[in-house]
């Protein structure tokens, strides 16, 4: 019997623990919407505050990726002396796909340089020129590792100085100082991405509390009543933490909606602006898994928001023993 009595009492206990969440819950949702013009207000302060760094985090993911695609589409021209025959010019393209830093080499030979001028409408200043001016040009393709590709290492120096080295070489053209500049910028400004992360979370931190407190205050009679009856402080505590795991919910969610609507209206001028140039980059938003990490991450800073400040009212107003 008392094992049965105990085994009641317990299951007893933990319906009441869990009658009391579902309570705090709904409870907390109903303050949530018997104030709809305060609640959009702390919703939009938070979600602003959420949406800078994570607009800049995602700005860095896309810049990140257009630096992969630029990097494993970089070439190196290789622009020969005039005097190379163009027998020696076909051997010399075979010699360097031999190369097991090279990827692939395409071959240009005067004629067609000529030509893809004519197609581009100077036809008429080139109908005036004796002979053909142009050099034999090897356009080669660095083969790129995975450090290469996370810009760990610049594999296409040693390349480039050895084609430098070629002695029917004239003009090697490669400009890998954009490379570093912008890895350098990808850096700054991923640290910076932490710095917003960490300022604005905590903003969004002071407003959960903020508004809390506003809320705390308003029925601090009733806490004072509870406190009185032995109510004990997570009994107090937990209609608190739903109120600011439910601020933070909806801010998370608004944060991706503004995040979103944004993404909509740059991706087809970017689109278009990338085709201009030869390209098929597109702007690429959260994934499901992302964005449930966010919604997730917003509700948790609500409900430490609100665990802060009702934690130092409950330590202030408890009564103390006699």
């Amino acid at each position: 019997m008392n094992i049965e009595s105990e085994a009641i009492r317990s299951q007893s206990r933990l319906g009441m623990w869990f009658d009391h969440h579902v309570y705090s819950l709904v409870a907390s949702l109903g303050r949530l919407f018997r104030r709809p013009w305060a609640t959009a207000l702390t919703v939009g302060v938070m979600a602003v505050a959420l949406a800078l760094p994570l607009g800049l985090w995602a700005t860095l993911q896309n810049m990140q990726r257009f630096a992969g695609d630029m990097q494993q589409s970089r070439q190196v021209s290789l622009f020969l002396k005039p005097a190379v025959a163009v027998d020696r010019t076909k051997s010399l393209a075979e010699e360097l796909k031999s190369r097991q830093d090279v990827a692939a080499v395409e071959l240009r030979t005067p004629e067609q340089g000529l030509e893809e001028l004519r197609r581009r409408g100077f036809g008429d200043s080139l109908a005036a020129l004796e002979s053909n001016p142009l050099p034999s040009l090897l356009i080669v393709t660095p083969k790129l590792d995975a450090r290469a590709l996370d810009g760990s290492t610049n594999d296409s120096t040693a390349l480039v100085q050895a084609l430098q080295a070629l002695p029917e070489a004239d003009v090697v053209q490669h400009d890998a100082g954009w490379r570093n500049r912008l890895d350098q910028w990808l850096r700054f400004g991923a640290r910076l991405a932490w710095v917003l992360a960490a300022l604005l979370g905590l903003g969004a931190l002071l407003v959960v509390g903020n508004t809390v407190r506003v809320d705390i205050q308003a029925r601090r009679e009733e806490i004072g009543v509870l406190q009185l009856l032995g109510a004990s402080d997570g009994f107090i505590r937990r209609p608190f933490l739903y109120l600011g795991a439910c601020y933070g919910l909806l801010a998370g969610a608004l944060a991706l909606a503004l995040l979103t609507g944004t993404d909509l209206a740059l991706r087809e001028p970017l689109a278009e602006l990338a085709r201009s140039y030869g390209s098929r980059f597109a702007l690429r938003g959260f994934d499901i898994v992302q964005a449930a990490a966010i919604v997730v991450g917003a509700s948790v800073l609500g409900w430490l928001g609100a665990g802060l400040v009702t934690g130092h009212y409950l330590r202030q107003t408890r009564p103390t023993e006699t």
